[in-house]
């Protein structure tokens, strides 16, 4: 097998963590359009993100953020996003570089993208917070699985369920399928 030295796996993930960049920066224009709401799970130790300790220290690997019906002062730039959420009704303000992003899913589309990430520790050259380990990949959710999160306001919670296989049903969509048998 040849070496890939255009690195087609990092373009991919660059090109998906653009669609959540667009898809922000629409949401900050305009707002959340009908039944749209995101969840968006990232690391907390990745390199640029800035919480607060008390944030940092109930989730030290990673959380999830639901953006629905109370957030404020998002910001969007080419390199990350800020937002303004409530955890236990405490105003915080965040700030996620793409990145950092391990997961953005719309349940009112059954639309996810899913990176394969590492924490900035584990790198060796340095010049990045987070190193693609994998492609992200666009999930196709089952419709039974639509309604759970319409009820959830602004919220953190851990992304354990998804890790540990939870009711996250899902077919991956794989471009290795698409390839050409050799």
């Amino acid at each position: 097998m040849t070496e890939d030295i255009l690195r087609y796996d990092i373009l991919v993930q660059n090109a998906l963590r653009g669609v959540i960049r667009k898809v922000l920066s629409e949401v900050d224009k305009t707002g959340l359009p009908g039944n749209h709401h995101f969840f968006i799970t990232f690391l907390t130790g990745a390199q640029g993100v800035k919480v607060s300790n008390r944030i940092k220290e109930q989730y030290p690997e990673q959380m999830t953020i639901v953006v629905q019906h109370q957030y404020w002062e998002l910001e969007v730039n080419e390199t990350g996003f800020g937002i303004g959420l409530s955890f236990s009704d405490i105003p915080e303000k965040l700030y996620i570089p793409y990145s950092a992003v391990r997961g953005f899913y719309d349940p009112s589309v059954n639309f996810e993208l899913e990176f394969d990430v590492e924490q900035a520790e584990d790198e060796e050259d340095g010049d990045a917070s987070v190193t693609a380990i994998g492609t992200a990949q666009p999930v196709l959710q089952d419709a039974a699985s639509d309604g759970e999160a319409d009820d959830k306001e602004t919220t953190a919670e851990d992304d354990k369920s998804s890790d540990e296989g939870g009711d996250n049903s899902a077919d991956v969509v794989s471009l290795d399928s698409f390839r050409k048998k050799k």
